[in-house]
């Protein structure tokens, strides 16, 4: 239970993270809401991935 916790937790710090990349790469390009739409796309991706090597 306490692996599938961690698991968790992993994939909610690479959601928020990879949406404040993409908000800081949408901003520097003057695309914010595109940047986070991206990111936000990515981070879906990155927290599955890190939720299935359970």
């Amino acid at each position: 239970m306490e692996a599938q916790n961690n698991s968790n937790k992993i994939a909610g710090t690479l959601f928020i993270g990879c949406m404040f990349i993409g908000l800081g790469l949408g901003t520097y390009f003057d695309k914010t809401s595109v940047g986070i739409l991206v990111g936000m796309g990515v981070g879906f991706i990155a927290s599955a991935l890190a939720k299935a090597k359970i």
